[in-house]
């Protein structure tokens, strides 16, 4: 169960660090206040007006060109770029904090008694006889 747990926060963390650093543009072209095209990550088709402005002569009939209705909007949003964070931007007792704080909670799981073995050098007496048996006791 625990494995899967780690897995599954792996997989999150990793969404998140691609999500953060991915910039996203969405190009919108209105005629009017009509959406004629949106596109992601290209240009937004337009609805021609443009070109009936320019191939043509005659005004009259481009009259909603001439007013200069069609628009274009453009929305960005930009991805996180540097991922690493710089030490050299702490001050010194932001560093002196973190340092301390780092040793004393690593530290703190440190158990020095369990790593000291008082019988260590000990040697167990050799066995002359098996006193069980001579006793004639036996663990049921």
């Amino acid at each position: 169960m625990r494995a899967i747990i780690h897995k599954i926060a792996a997989i999150v963390m990793a969404l998140v660090v691609v999500f953060s650093t991915l910039s996203v543009t969405v190009d919108m072209h209105f005629c009017g206040t009509t959406l004629v095209d949106t596109a992601l990550f290209k240009q937004a088709d337009t609805c021609g007006m443009e070109l009936a402005k320019v191939n043509t002569d005659n005004t009259a009939d481009c009259k909603v060109s001439d007013k200069g209705c069609c628009s274009k909007k453009q929305f960005v949003v930009d991805g996180q770029q540097e991922l690493k964070n710089n030490v050299d931007s702490l001050t010194f007792d932001q560093q002196v904090f973190l340092t301390a704080f780092a040793v004393t909670y690593l530290n703190r799981f440190v158990n020095l008694h369990d790593s000291v073995i008082p019988f260590q050098h000990y040697t167990s007496p050799l066995v002359v006889r098996d006193l069980q048996l001579l006793d004639e006791v036996f663990l049921i």
